[in-house]
């Protein structure tokens, strides 16, 4: 896309790369997603957290106006996704779970015929391989069969190839789920700096750690709706200025364990039983003696006992009752409704 176009693009809403207002989208009886607003700013990396079959890769899909929406709207910098979705398509970038290169050629040759169908000449279409193939450190392998590739070479040469057109919007869906610590953390100094470079980017994870690492802004989403929105710091603040972590030694005292710190406390709290685990949101640390003291009457032995920064694993576990991790049967449903449907 030219320049000029480009910015003329952008000035329809230079504060809000993304206004979205009530998103539905069902598949059959799954309402996969369900109500969704989001407001992402210009300039920003915008983290949306949430389990498999949480709705991520729906509203990325619909944003993205690679799926019609059943209710709600969204513009993307001023343009409406319906109405103005060519115009839409040209402002951003989409990186999706897997690959979508073709494994059967080299990296250059993706990346040029990726070119070609954007408008590229030639000439223009090699220049801008050999870029972005220097950019992401693959030149050493830029003449391999993709299927010599490692899954982190792989995931950067589809990033790269979402990047031809420089969009100043990029969707990435989980661009990091299978990779090791390594090539994850590569991908992360990447994804900064589309951002230092003038994109934003509208990331969707399963990761907690990767949310903390990156996002200015998070969405916590949880079974098609939004339940928590804002800064890492104030999702962490809404559960508390400390988090108390207590492990019983016999899991059979859990619930007595449990009835007791929040009685004690006056919060609610969040529960593993399997491992015997309590965890609860705690504004002021003077009150764990007095706690000892009376899971000490109730005759509860404790294995552990800590007190510190909440976690957004806490965060997601006290605003939804559950972790990250959701069912593998309730995955397994919503992945069946989606492959279904479309």
């Amino acid at each position: 896309m030219k320049q000029g176009y480009r910015e003329s693009a952008l000035h329809g809403n230079s504060d809000l790369a993304v206004e979205a207002h009530g998103l539905v989208k069902t598949f059959g009886d799954n309402r996969a997603v369900d109500g969704v607003s989001l407001n992402v700013p210009t300039g920003s990396i915008y983290g949306v957290l949430g389990p498999n079959g949480a709705g991520k890769t729906t509203t990325i899909r619909m944003l993205a106006t690679l799926l019609r929406a059943d209710g709600g709207s969204a513009r993307i910098f001023g343009h409406d996704i319906v109405k103005e979705a060519q115009i839409v398509r040209q402002l951003i970038g989409v990186t999706g779970q897997y690959a979508s290169v073709d494994e059967s050629l080299s990296a250059t040759e993706n990346l040029i015929i990726f070119s070609r169908l954007l408008g590229l000449s030639r000439a223009e279409a090699k220049r801008k391989a050999a870029e972005l193939l220097e950019e992401f450190s693959l030149t050493e392998a830029a003449k391999r069969p993709l299927k010599n590739f490692s899954g982190g070479m792989r995931r950067r040469l589809d990033l790269a190839a979402s990047l031809i057109a420089q969009p100043p919007l990029i969707f990435l869906d989980e661009p990091t789920t299978g990779l090791d610590p390594r090539t994850r953390n590569q991908m992360w100094d990447t994804i900064r700096q589309l951002v230092k470079s003038g994109s934003t980017v509208l990331l969707t994870t399963q990761y907690l750690q990767e949310a903390d690492e990156l996002a200015d802004r998070i969405a916590v989403i949880d079974r098609g709706k939004v339940v928590a929105e804002g800064t890492v710091d104030e999702l962490k603040g809404s559960v508390g200025t400390s988090s108390l972590h207590l492990t019983i030694k016999n899991p059979h005292d859990i619930h007595i364990a449990r009835n007791t710190v929040e009685r004690v406390l006056n919060v609610q709290s969040s529960v593993l039983a399997e491992a015997g685990r309590i965890t609860a949101p705690m504004a002021d640390a003077d009150r764990v003696t007095d706690l000892l003291i009376a899971l000490r009457e109730a005759g509860i032995a404790l294995a552990e006992l800590s007190v510190q920064k909440p976690t957004l694993d806490e965060v997601f576990l006290t605003i939804t009752g559950h972790g990250v991790q959701e069912d593998a049967d309730m995955s397994n449903q919503s992945k069946q409704a989606r492959e279904v449907s479309v």
